[in-house]
């Protein structure tokens, strides 16, 4: 049965802590990395109803650093689904709550298998764009 992006929709906030960072206090790229791997699968996850591993990342751009203390949202959809893979969006905002700004700090594109019980390429569903957005991201892949 055919999905739209909204079924894979998944957002994940995480708090950055001093193991998180550096010595300038901003956050690690590898951590980050972590993190965007562990949201862009749940939404893969969601779209194909199985298990799914990493296949590739893409067009990692690091805008802005992400400093002690930042509230960090993550969030995620598939953007176009193949026979057994799917290209994942993500966008990370960084936020300071007591400041009340909040920026887009990173974006990503990740791509995902699925896989049956014995760890083969199987079916994922087909991806039905509705909005413009969804349109672009999905002419795009």
């Amino acid at each position: 049965m055919p999905k739209n992006p909204l079924h894979s929709l998944t957002v994940m906030n995480e708090l950055v802590l001093p193991n998180d960072t550096n010595t300038l206090n901003n956050l690690m790229g590898g951590r980050l990395l972590h993190w965007m791997d562990i949201c862009a699968a749940i939404a893969a996850q969601k779209h194909a109803n199985r298990i799914v591993v990493t296949a590739s990342v893409d067009n990692v751009s690091f805008n802005r650093a992400i400093r002690l203390g930042n509230l960090v949202s993550l969030t995620a959809r598939v953007t176009r689904a193949f026979q057994t893979s799917m290209e994942v969006h993500l966008e990370v905002w960084c936020e300071n709550i007591p400041k009340g700004i909040r920026h887009l700090c990173n974006k990503a594109y990740f791509t995902f298998v699925a896989v049956d019980d014995g760890g083969m390429p199987t079916s994922v569903p087909e991806l039905v764009p509705e909005s413009e957005e969804d349109q672009i991201h999905f002419a795009g892949a």
